[in-house]
């Protein structure tokens, strides 16, 4: 079965590098090139490709304006690719994230050829996965909060929340930490898996669309509630008595940071304190270590598969039987609510909350 993809850069020489990266390969073919956003959106439409690779600054329509017109009408995998990691193109890339694209890559340089190698092989496992992954308009519909979740007993006692997460993961965790207060009683921690460069960017992103500040895990530091702390690329996350350590031991799955790096280091500790969150993601990376969070005496959530991008991760965690709760993501955040008795801020007395 062949891939069938759409190039959307206003650079001729862009376009041209990617097709020959692309030319040959065994499922993958080029079925158009688009010079503008409007272009891209067009052919999208008429020729319904698998996916679409996407540059962000292009004239006419720019490509945050295309995303967000190729998900309204005709829903299609995007694969984002960002002309470096400064901090304006990092922003375009997460705010393309958010109006649907599935990931982002970093253009290469050009007069580099291991980095050009690196990146065609990256870009045509990407191209494969990503092209296989349904985007669909998803009807607002109610949801109910599962009801085997027990309300949380006088000071629950939890003071841990461990997120991780792959291809599909950003917007989702977005989503999650979005709905968690200023007054959250708990350290929150990221490991997502992202493209070399984004961590940083992607830790800043989350801040501005987030009540709890958001930073990069620093090595030696020691952790509080009531922020998040993403696992910087290029090296795992652990924790050790409340200490954190960054080691830049071998990927583990692949992977570096491994999100089965830092659950395992929990579970070394205490684990009734903690709640281990694995969102959408491929492969199997987080599974192991949530097994061991929960036999470690720890609550474990994965998100359940109509509401993920890529159920690999938390499917391999269920098989695993390492999951107490399976829940859809618009569902993880009153059920963390219900386990740290984390408390919305009550606007309904005194004077209205004001709207800016």
């Amino acid at each position: 079965m062949t891939t069938r993809i759409v190039l959307a850069d206003d650079s001729l020489l862009a376009r041209r590098l990617l097709k020959d990266m692309l030319h040959g390969v065994d499922g993958i073919e080029v079925v158009a090139e688009a010079a503008d956003g409007v272009q891209a959106v067009e052919l999208t439409q008429s020729l319904a490709p698998d996916l679409v690779v996407m540059d962000l600054l292009m004239p006419v329509l720019d490509g945050l304006d295309a995303i967000e017109e190729i998900m309204s009408q005709s829903p299609t995998p995007v694969l984002v690719l960002s002309g470096n990691v400064e901090a304006n193109e990092v922003d375009r890339a997460f705010a393309a994230i958010k109006r649907g694209a599935l990931d982002v890559m970093e253009k290469p340089l050009l007069e580099d050829e291991a980095s050009l190698a690196l990146f065609a092989r990256t870009l045509r496992e990407k191209i494969l996965f990503l092209s296989r992954i349904r985007v669909i308009r998803h009807p607002r519909r109610r949801l109910r909060l599962p009801e085997a979740i027990p309300p949380p007993h006088d000071g629950a006692g939890h003071t841990i929340l461990a997120i991780g997460a792959s291809t599909g993961g950003p917007k989702a965790v977005m989503r999650l930490l979005k709905s968690l207060p200023a007054s959250f009683p708990g350290t929150v921690f990221v490991v997502q898996h992202i493209a070399p460069g984004f961590a940083r960017g992607y830790a800043k992103w989350l801040d501005r669309e987030c009540a709890l500040p958001v930073t990069t895990a620093r090595d030696g530091a020691t952790c509080s509630s009531g922020e998040v702390l993403v696992a910087p690329d290029g090296s795992h996350l652990t924790l050790d008595n409340g200490t954190i350590r960054l080691v830049d031991t071998p990927a583990v799955n692949c992977c570096r940071p491994s999100i089965d790096v830092f659950f395992s280091s929990l579970a070394r500790q205490r684990c009734d304190q903690v709640v281990a969150v694995l969102l959408t993601g491929m492969g199997r990376d987080g599974a192991q270590g949530m097994l061991r969070i929960r036999e470690a005496g720890g609550t474990t959530i994965v998100q359940d598969e109509p509401s993920c991008a890529v159920f690999g991760m938390p499917k391999a965690a269920i098989t695993l039987d390492a999951v107490d709760r399976v829940v859809p993501l618009d569902l993880i955040p009153a059920v963390l609510e219900r386990l740290f008795g984390a408390i919305r801020p009550d606007t309904s007395a005194g004077a209205p909350a004001s709207v800016t």
